[in-house]
């Protein structure tokens, strides 16, 4: 696990013992910031289930303005990561429960142009978690939304403030979709 380019280009991550944390691949990763380019320029990022905070800080290595980073287990590993990278002084970290802490970001006026979501697969959270961030205003009008799932999880929630934008196959075991948000009121 390593950030793959930008500002902490090479930075190995501080990653988990233990199979209760499954990091995303660097060859996923690098998939995905092809996929994304420049969007995570300048934006703001939330990144649920973060592990090892691979996917938030990626983007603050290619030039995010800020991140929050959320998990309830791996906090002191977010932290480390962070200082690691030199990307603390852009980061927030959060430790505890995922729904919890949006709850308060959105309570606190906090917005987000791009939300990585990768749980743990086959526990029904990404599933949640877009019903959660659908019907919440933390995010930003054209917000994108990243969330990544188990190969065979393809049962789609109603999302009325969400479409589809691709979604991506990884082999048999890891799918990602992509979804843009567009606030009530506004053309979809």
């Amino acid at each position: 696990m390593r950030i793959i380019t930008g500002s902490a280009r090479g930075c190995n991550l501080k990653t988990p013992k233990g199979m209760n944390t499954r990091p995303t691949s660097d060859r996923v990763k690098e998939s995905l910031f092809s996929i994304l380019g420049r969007e995570v320029v300048g934006k703001r990022i939330l990144d649920i289930f973060a592990g090892t905070g691979g996917l938030g800080l990626e983007a603050l290595s290619r030039g995010a303005e800020h991140a929050c980073l959320v998990d309830k287990a791996t906090a002191d590993i977010l932290k480390y990561n962070a200082e690691h990278t030199h990307l603390a002084d852009r980061t927030e970290i959060y430790k505890g429960d995922v729904f919890a802490i949006m709850q308060r970001l959105s309570t606190q006026g906090k917005e987000f142009d791009v939300v990585f979501c990768d749980p743990p697969y086959h526990l029904g959270l990404w599933e949640r978690a877009l019903l959660w961030l659908d019907s919440s205003d933390i995010l930003a009008d054209d917000a994108l939304i990243i969330a990544e799932m188990g190969g065979d999880e393809n049962d789609i929630p109603e999302l009325p403030h969400m479409r589809i934008l691709r979604n991506q196959k990884y082999g048999k075991t890891t799918q990602i979709y992509i979804f843009e948000y567009k606030k009530a009121g506004a053309d979809k």
